[in-house]
């Protein structure tokens, strides 16, 4: 048994829903209609008692949850080119029907990047938020060729260099 966990732990059910802060709501709700075919559940915007409209729900087919959108314009500018979701699709060859799909939207991306243990293709958001397309299969190919230096594969900051080292 885990460190910390005992049999009368609580169990969530599941994820309830994802949130996401951006700078414009309507731009990243028809980006994300765009890109993923996500659709925007009006009956669940999220309004102040003045009626001003702060956050929008959009179903994302595949995600197994919904999707808020959050008007944060700070954090969203903050978060600018971090990885947030990386979502699975089963190989290179589903891979490269996102890419063809991204480029008949002109939407930029990477290119295939050789990740850890599969492939990754990242796409930024209009606020530069990095969502992940990463394959459950596989690359099968030597851990030589991980693309480490790929401004595309997030390793995290570089180690600090200490005295007599």
């Amino acid at each position: 048994m885990a460190t910390g966990s005992t049999s009368t732990n609580p169990v969530p059910l599941g994820i309830h829903h994802l949130k996401l802060p951006v700078t414009d709501l309507e731009r990243s709700a028809r980006w994300y209609g765009k890109v993923l075919g996500a659709h925007r559940l009006i009956e669940l915007d999220h309004r102040r008692p003045d009626g001003t409209l702060f956050a929008v729900i959009l179903d994302v087919p595949g995600l197994g949850t919904r999707l808020e959108l959050r008007l944060d314009p700070d954090t969203a500018t903050a978060l600018d080119g971090y990885d947030f979701l990386t979502l699975a699709v089963n190989d290179r060859t589903a891979l490269d029907r996102w890419t063809a799909h991204l480029d008949a939207l002109d939407v930029p991306h990477s290119p295939p990047v050789v990740a850890l243990v599969g492939w990754l293709l990242v796409v930024p958001d209009p606020d530069g938020l990095r969502l992940r397309l990463y394959t459950a299969a596989p690359h099968g190919l030597d851990p030589a060729r991980i693309e480490y230096d790929s401004p595309w594969l997030s390793t995290g900051p570089a180690p600090e260099s200490k005295p007599g080292r």
